[in-house]
């Protein structure tokens, strides 16, 4: 259809950009246990810059597309359980992150490591579960 943008790859690049994040989540933990402060910050900022590239692909896959995915699996109960943890962890993660990222910016260190703490556990929850939502889906 003439005019309608193609976001059949989409998916694929959200997958990507979810590993990556997750990826990069566990390379900073590592270098902040090292205490290479100045690595840890940039990789951060890239895992921050994956979620929010994917957040932006995200909402172009979903305006764009017809409907929904539908899962038909032989596992519904358990894809939907990781779905909606998924959901709801995701736009939790978002204000948690940016105000993480804010504290360890502004030299806030004991607020930023107190909420770090909680923030990178979920924060690589629902980059790891978008990867196997979409290993799931497709």
């Amino acid at each position: 259809m003439e005019g309608k943008l193609d976001v059949s790859a989409l998916p694929l690049v959200n997958a990507t950009l979810n590993a990556s994040a997750g990826i990069l989540l566990v390379i900073g933990f590592v270098l902040i246990r090292r205490k290479q402060v100045e690595a840890h910050m940039r990789v951060m900022l890239s895992a921050f810059g994956c979620s929010a590239a994917f957040l932006v692909t995200y909402v172009v896959y979903h305006w764009f597309k017809s409907g929904p995915k539908l899962y038909i699996g032989e596992w519904k109960t358990f894809y939907l359980a990781i779905l909606l943890s998924h959901i709801v962890l995701a736009t939790v993660i978002l204000p948690m992150a940016l105000t993480t990222l804010y504290r360890g910016w502004t030299g806030q260190l004991n607020r930023h490591k107190a909420l770090a703490r909680i923030t990178l556990p979920l924060w690589l929850y629902v980059s790891v579960t978008g990867v196997i939502i979409y290993c799931m889906l497709y």
